[in-house]
């Protein structure tokens, strides 16, 4: 029978560890008590383990010092032959650790085999030199709790610090867009802020999605959970739905009304996927994270779109006085009156909405003249005015309401609308008028274009109408 060996730290003055010197990392352990008793189990199947000081208390098991070469063939031939942990690394201590060797002394093998009784005694008589001097009870022992580790999956690696107080910072920063970041000590004594754990396809898909978008860095990457070492600061597991399978993308002229109505995209509905399209397609992946393919997407936005559109009551106004056509939500207008180019709705139900059409022979100049009559009535506060050839737009607000103008030089006509809405609405007030900037339309001769027929009824025509 094997004689128990009784196992004792070194006597001697520790190992300093230099800047080239690594070990190979096979445990942690917290308080002395527990990290010297695992370490003279290890020494009786290595000759060289060494155990070193952690953060927080805890102390290290490795075998060492080594050439961080010698330390990776090594490491390889270990875990070939399942002789260490498989999470073991190589990691460098650093100059100012010091190494403590774990020495062996055996008892006499030659003897007769010794009873439990004897057994027990030498396990009584084990003898360690403390690897950390602290404040503790001879008689109650530390509380020991094992390192935390990467639940299995996989996990998306945003950056890696050199030290833990950049690594912390760092998470301070990702947290800002990823709430369940988690900070990692990874093998080879690094840090690394990730995200996980995920399915493997899960994550590669939003991997590409994230950079995609310029949410991730082109390096960020994919690990297991077998390389992520030791938790940190642990994180938790995103809510980022499979990717299913991909759907086809819908026509771009109404993906691109979808990213408007949600405030992502300002180009013109000229169905082509350029910068600006794609741009706001990955915005809405990013910001909704449904799902990362964009197909998908873009469908779910649609729906989106679709269930809005009902609730707030929209339909098709035909304005007999200006020919103009456009979606409104005519739950909350009434139609109020005339006024030689302008048709206009008040509010229904004191919903605090309004809406003007406006639309007269003309050009630039006629343009830039209903724009100013939009300003000096207040519809739009303090405008702020982009002026193109063919195009005005004022947007503005006041602690009462939102105001947007838009108009159009089209057929020798200049013709838009003015969209009021109240100012603790903005998002809907936004919606609204993408809505309406989409589908305002001729749709018929508007009231000045007609015969004049005042001349054949002996009428004369007023300033003031009411809408037919």
């Amino acid at each position: 029978m094997r004689h128990m060996i009784t196992m004792v730290l070194a006597a001697g003055l520790p190992v300093a560890a230099f800047a080239q010197d690594a070990v190979i990392r096979i445990e942690a352990k917290r308080g002395a008590a527990q990290a010297n008793e695992t370490a003279a189990g290890w020494r009786q199947k290595f000759d060289d383990v060494v155990t070193f000081p952690l953060n927080g208390g805890w102390i290290g098991i490795a075998l060492g010092p080594l050439s961080p070469e010698e330390a990776e063939a090594r490491l390889d031939e270990l875990r070939a032959a399942g002789e260490v942990p498989a999470d073991s690394f190589v990691a460098e201590p650093g100059k100012n650790v010091e190494l403590i060797p774990v020495a062996a002394t055996p008892s006499d093998e030659t003897g007769p085999a010794r009873d439990n009784e004897a057994a027990a005694t030498d396990l009584e008589n084990l003898q360690v030199n403390p690897v950390i001097v602290g404040e503790q009870s001879d008689n109650e022992p530390e509380p020991v709790a094992e390192p935390p580790v990467a639940a299995p999956g996989t996990y998306i690696r945003l950056q890696s610090l050199r030290t833990q107080a950049e690594g912390e910072e760092a998470l301070t920063q990702w947290r800002e867009n990823f709430p369940g970041a988690g900070l990692w000590h990874l093998p080879g004594g690094w840090y690394g802020v990730a995200l996980g754990p995920l399915e493997e396809e899960t994550a590669l898909a939003w991997l590409a999605a994230f950079k995609q978008a310029d949410l991730m860095p082109g390096d960020a990457f994919t690990s297991e959970a077998a390389e992520m070492g030791e938790a940190v600061t642990p994180g938790e597991a995103p809510d980022l739905p499979a990717p299913g399978e991909p759907q086809e993308m819908p026509p771009m002229d109404e993906v691109q009304k979808a990213l408007r109505w949600a405030g992502l995209y300002e180009g013109g509905i000229d169905g082509k996927a350029g910068p600006q399209t794609r741009a706001a397609i990955s915005a809405e992946i990013i910001g909704q994270r449904f799902s990362p393919d964009p197909g998908t997407a873009m469908r779910n936005l649609m729906e989106r779109r679709a269930e809005w559109r009902d609730e707030m009551g929209l339909t098709v106004l035909e304005d007999a006085h200006t020919g103009l056509s456009l979606t409104a939500p005519m739950d909350k207008l009434q139609f109020d009156r005339t006024e030689r180019a302008l048709s206009i709705y008040a509010p229904k139900n004191d919903s605090g909405a309004a809406l003007i059409l406006f639309s007269q022979p003309g050009g630039q100049q006629e343009l830039l003249d209903l724009s100013g009559l939009v300003t000096a009535l207040g519809w739009v506060p303090r405008p702020k005015r982009v002026i193109e050839k063919g195009h005005v737009l004022l947007t503005g607000k006041n602690t009462d309401h939102h105001g947007r103008a838009e108009g159009w030089v089209r057929d020798g006509r200049a013709e838009g609308f003015v969209l009021i809405w109240p100012a603790n609405d903005p998002e809907n007030q936004t919606r609204l008028a993408a809505e309406m900037s989409d589908s305002l339309a001729r749709n018929a001769r508007a009231q000045d274009e007609l015969p004049d027929v005042s001349e054949t009824d002996g009428a004369a025509s007023d300033d003031i109408t009411e809408q037919p």
